[in-house]
């Protein structure tokens, strides 16, 4: 865990610092990255490697398949507050999917500050309108952190994507108060911006549903942007019990978790 900062307030750089409150937070990005790599070696055949949705060098995604013909799709959006990690860190996490029959869809995007947030939210359309080309049957949409707040996007009124559920997890639902931390001299959040890529400030869009995902011992601000989004859309949210930032996302990787059931069950 790395030094905690002495409490002030208001102090919005303390509010998001998701790793200075989770022990042995700098050993996660590692464990991840061995663990996804060594999934995606297993997988063989079934995992669809570096498939470009786009020009630009991130705009790349890899399909993992399920045995036989896939049910609908997955396609799951990693954190990093939109300036850090890609698709190679996660893909171990599309195991629950898979053993349910779903193929899981996992792209990178480009990030801060070579692109902006509402960019950022245009590619993951254009990586699900890709999927779509790709896989028949419903398409769930989910992600984590920051990919809570653009798989969100994909679920609002605005953005016209083939999505049946979006089921965002530890979601940032609403940008204002981000633009006061020192992060957003990266992320450029601006007024015009925080309203138009703010999920909270836009309806479902009608023939969407959707469930909001939180860890219970998440930082308090994290907790209050997934319940501010499950207010604004009506919709249900879960506080995972036992789960921080970090470790919220691991019931993706079980097909019999909460999450999981969750993610699909809806359908």
């Amino acid at each position: 865990m790395t030094e905690r900062p002495p409490y002030r307030w208001p102090d919005p750089d303390r509010d998001y610092a998701n790793g200075a409150f989770i022990p042995g937070a700098a050993g996660y990005p590692p464990r991840w990255t061995e663990v996804a790599a060594g999934f995606r070696q297993a997988l063989g055949k079934r995992a669809d490697l570096d498939l470009a949705y786009g020009s630009s060098p991130r705009q790349k995604l890899d399909l993992f398949l399920p045995e036989g013909a896939p049910k609908g799709a997955v396609i799951f959006v990693h954190g990093g507050y939109w300036h850090l990690f890609s698709k190679a860190h996660w893909s171990h996490l599309a195991a629950g999917p898979l053993a349910r029959g779903y193929a899981v869809a996992m792209p990178s995007y480009t990030l801060a500050p070579a692109a902006r947030i509402a960019e950022m939210t245009a590619e993951i359309a254009r990586a699900c309108w890709f999927v779509g080309t790709r896989v028949q049957g419903p398409m769930v949409v989910t992600g984590h952190s920051a990919g809570g707040h653009l798989s969100a996007r994909m679920g609002c009124a605005d953005i016209p994507v083939p999505v049946a559920r979006v089921v965002p997890i530890s979601p940032l639902a609403e940008l204002g108060p981000l633009m006061a931390t020192e992060m957003n001299a990266t992320l450029k959040i601006d007024a015009g911006e925080a309203a138009a890529e703010s999920p909270a400030r836009h309806p479902l869009r009608d023939g969407v549903s959707a469930h909001i995902w939180v860890g219970a011992e998440e930082r308090p601000v994290f907790l209050m942007q997934a319940r501010l989004l499950a207010e604004e859309w009506g919709c249900p949210w879960t506080a995972d019990p036992g789960h921080h930032h970090f470790s919220v996302i691991d019931g993706l990787a079980d097909p019999g978790s909460a999450l999981c059931r969750v993610l699909l069950d809806g359908l």
